[in-house]
């Protein structure tokens, strides 16, 4: 292994990458600003407990994903491998629970050891928000409703679908956990060995088995809505006609689950088939019980995470950046500078040409998709003028150096 190589699912972003990137966090930002979210940004570490309760501590991540490690005093660590854990922790921390409904909006890079494929790396880039504080399902509308717009402002509006499900409250999941388990037992010993473990302390999570010999079993499990108590119905009935009256499609999936405890009420993920097989590209739920699980007092809260490498793929135009002005010096280079950087005082981008002839100048102009050339020749710079070419037309001026910021603003 060549250590000049980055590590296995890690990669470079170069600036056409990290302008895709920014393309997609910048709008989801925007998006979410406009429904009222503050940004948040949280440690990518923190000390391995916040991980192990949220994510519960027989899950994936937890037991098989998780870049954790212990510090020079002793303390367990773990790089976050999602955004929702060090919010929730955040809240409790800082004392949010006075300052309800707490709306953030976070982005930043993630951490999981799983094998890398298309549009999923060891270190991973999420956007995502929560809201904190609001049991009203409205609520759940409105999230899902960011979730939608941000997704449509990137242009992937008939590229990815809405799958809604309802995990119920507290006594529907028991009611439904009793008739999964008493499906599932009879199965047992042809369930898979992590489906087996799961059977006894988190039968839902069975549900979310990619082996096929488990997929076939689950196929005729019963669903959660004959389980669910009236008042649970009652909330996701809320849920689905609030999506209606906004206009926003999806489709019920009474297989998407959330397997653990603080999970009730609404799951829901955006999907596409746009990157071959179909894969989720932004998940989200209700969690009112997260809070207190983290020893907080008990918050209402919902929220959802997206991946920022598979939204970026998906996403088939940037708009392109800023074209610049390209200052050529054909005598005294720091004049040149100087002249840069007064356009740069008035808002323009620049870039100096520092070696060369006026042909690979005029090129490197050229590979910068410079919209206008200013040209500082001895015989301009002894009159105290440049010359500004338009690099389009063709078109050129002579532009007395004494004018040159007026100009360009007039522009």
């Amino acid at each position: 292994m060549s250590s000049l190589q980055p590590v296995r699912g890690t990669h470079d972003l170069m600036p056409e990458d990290t302008r895709r990137h920014r393309f997609v966090e910048d709008t989801a930002f925007a998006t979410a600003r406009r429904y009222g979210y503050g940004e948040i940004a949280t440690p990518i570490f923190e000390f391995t407990e916040v991980f192990a309760r949220t994510l519960g501590e027989t899950s994936d991540v937890v037991t098989k994903e998780m870049y954790t490690f212990a510090d020079r005093s002793g303390d367990s660590l773990t790089l976050r491998p999602e955004g929702t854990a060090g919010v929730a922790r955040a809240f409790i921390s800082n004392g949010l629970a006075q300052q309800l409904p707490v709306k953030v909006f976070y982005r930043g890079p993630m951490f999981r050891h799983e094998r890398p494929q298309k549009g999923r790396l060891r270190q991973f880039h999420q956007v995502g928000v929560e809201l904190l504080g609001v049991e009203n399902p409205l609520a759940d509308v409105e999230v899902i409703a960011l979730a939608w717009r941000m997704l449509s402002a990137l242009g992937l509006g008939d590229k990815v679908s809405l799958e809604l499900n309802t995990l119920g409250d507290a006594e529907s999941r028991l009611a439904y956990r009793a008739a999964l388990v008493a499906y599932l037992d009879p199965f047992r010993d042809r369930l898979s060995e992590d489906s087996r473990n799961r059977l006894d302390r988190n039968p839902l999570r069975v549900l979310d088995s990619k082996d096929e010999g488990d997929r076939r079993i689950v196929a005729g499990a019963p669903e959660m809505a004959a389980s669910l108590t009236p008042a649970a119905r009652e909330f996701f009935g809320v849920v689905t006609g609030g999506l209606e009256a906004l206009g926003i499609p999806y489709t019920v999936n009474p297989r998407l689950v959330r397997g653990l405890d603080y999970y009730c009420h609404t799951a829901f993920e955006f999907t596409t088939t746009a990157l071959g097989a179909q894969g989720t590209v932004l998940a989200g739920g209700r969690y009112d019980e997260l809070i207190a699980t983290m020893g907080g007092q008990r918050t209402p809260g919902i929220g959802w995470a997206a991946g920022v490498e598979r939204l970026s793929m998906l996403v088939d135009a940037v708009p392109a950046p800023e074209r610049p002005v390209a200052v050529i010096p054909m005598g005294d280079q720091l004049a040149a500078m100087a002249v840069a950087e007064r356009l740069r005082g008035v808002g323009l981008a620049v870039d100096v040409g520092f070696s060369g002839n006026m042909k690979k100048r005029m090129a490197r102009a050229n590979k910068v998709d410079a919209r206008i050339a200013v040209i500082l020749g001895e015989d301009e710079a002894a009159r105290g003028a440049v010359t500004v070419r338009d690099l389009d037309s063709g078109t050129q001026d002579e532009v007395a150096l004494a004018d040159i910021e007026r100009h360009f603003q007039e522009r």
